[in-house]
């Protein structure tokens, strides 16, 4: 580790990984509740569960990205961060609301909890993901504020370089996005309008710049390939990330009002949203290949490639399977959503934020050439477990779907049942869901177990290859 203040990463990362932990667990409890329609209610209704579910992943990743920013850009600035003292305040201020928040959504009714936070004074909850007290949205942007002005004289001072302006660029987006979660119009169709400038351009927009640039940061350190040489491949995916990503956002807009203009804009650029995800496993096979060095990191090389397919087949091939505006017709909303949804999320950014974790965490650790041999197999196991789980995952919800769409939605299958009666054709979809959503949380178990195995790679393992590598 290059830089003392890179330390400061740590914390978040062990929040984070125990705020995944979280997560999984009320996934889990939320898959048993689509088959035991009263398990833990009323202590815990659906509702409450998938608000928890749903809102933990939102903050683990911020908590992620946070510290992958705080490992990453001192040491690609080469300089020491701004401010240690105002990180580990702001970590402190984001626990502790975060915590808090999810607190409040288990043991208090969410109706008093808006009374007692005076969301009365300016309402912003009741959203799907977006159901953070107005208070807890105030103190996100405070803390993305103070993280924003400490990384950002971090970068100044130091060297330039295009990881830490495209990391930083997707950064300030996702700060400026986040303003619109305050914005609350009461006409419905204006409420959905500007709700997707948050939930779609974070994660098919801003979220990717921060991808692209933790991706591109760990195969510099692990491949060894020219720094110019992926900064190139940078520049195209982001752009073509945005270009495809922000009017896309019409893929949002087909039914909830808008001029019918946005089926053909949001068909047209949605269909072209899989090209920077492909591009992106294009790019990371492309600078394996190109390798001059065999990091002993073996662990870490598995996640990033992981990363770069998961997030084609999740991001790009499920949302290309039902967003285009005749096919969304009859999918839209239906488990093919929720298909789409876990792998995208899994392979994009928890993936992603592992794969930093995987690198980092060991060197912060004193293992500058990562862990043992025997704890990255053990991580490797729990890779392997939690993404081949993942994929079972959403080819169960994507069976679902299909017969969910068949049986409720196209007339031709003759009459067409109700949604409830439709739930309970297909609730064998759901049992198998459950069952690899255990597997998941094994394979986690798994990974968190490779932590607590002793020692390290040695620096034997590292083998450097000619420098054939060419821009």
């Amino acid at each position: 580790m290059k830089y003392e203040s890179q330390k400061v990463a740590m914390p978040y990362f062990i929040f984070a990984l125990v705020l995944f932990a979280g997560q999984i667990l009320f996934g889990l409890i939320l898959g048993l509740q689509y088959v035991v329609g009263d398990f833990l209610f009323p202590e815990i209704p659906f509702n409450v569960a998938r608000m928890v579910h749903t809102n933990l992943l939102i903050v683990w990743l911020l908590f992620g990205f946070m510290g992958a920013t705080y490992y990453l850009v001192p040491e690609e600035a080469q300089t020491e961060l701004h401010s240690p003292l105002l990180a580990w305040i702001l970590f402190w201020v984001f626990a502790v609301a975060g915590t808090l928040t999810i607190l409040g959504y288990l043991f208090v009714d969410y109706a008093t909890l808006a009374d007692v936070t005076m969301n009365k004074l300016l309402p912003t909850m009741g959203r799907e993901f977006l159901e953070q007290p107005t208070i807890t949205k105030i103190g996100i942007a405070l803390v993305v504020v103070g993280f924003l002005y400490n990384i950002l004289m971090t970068a100044l001072k130091g060297r330039k370089t295009v990881v830490n302006i495209v990391l930083i660029t997707g950064l300030i987006g996702l700060a400026v996005l986040w303003l619109f979660s305050f914005y609350n119009p009461g006409n419905l169709t204006q409420d959905k309008y500007f709700w997707w400038f948050v939930v779609h351009l974070w994660v098919e927009g801003v979220w990717e710049l921060i991808m692209g640039a933790i991706l591109a940061y760990v195969l510099i350190k692990l491949t060894g390939v020219d720094r110019e040489v992926i900064e190139k491949w940078l520049y195209v995916i982001i752009a073509m990330a945005l270009i495809t990503g922000i009017i896309g956002t019409g893929h949002h807009f087909f039914w909830i009002g808008p001029p019918e203009y946005w089926l053909w804009l949001g068909s047209v650029f949605s269909a072209l949203e899989p090209l920077p995800f492909f591009m992106m496993v294009i790019f990371a096979f492309n600078m394996i290949n190109r390798r001059r060095r065999n990091h002993p990191n073996k662990a870490a090389m598995l996640w990033a490639m992981g990363t770069a397919v998961m997030a084609f087949l999740g991001a790009g091939v499920w949302g290309f399977l039902h967003t285009l505006a005749p096919v969304n017709y009859y999918t839209h909303g239906s488990q093919i959503t929720a298909a789409h949804g876990h792998m995208a999320f899994y392979g994009a950014y928890v993936m992603i934020v592992l794969t930093i974790i995987s690198y980092s965490v060991p060197i912060m650790r004193g293992r500058p050439y990562g862990n043992s041999n025997t704890a990255q197999v053990v991580e490797m196991w729990g890779f392997w477990l939690m993404t081949i789980s993942m994929v079972f995952i959403t080819l169960f919800l994507t069976g679902a779907g299909i017969l969910q769409i068949w049986l409720q939605r196209i007339p031709e299958s003759g009459e067409a049942l109700s949604f409830m009666a439709t739930q309970d054709n297909i609730a064998l979809f759901y049992w198998a869901r459950l069952i690899a959503g255990c597997f998941f949380m094994a394979g986690l178990v798994v990974y968190f177990c490779s932590f607590f195995i002793k020692g390290q790679a040695s620096p034997a393992e590292e083998v450097r290859g000619p420098a054939t590598q060419e821009a």
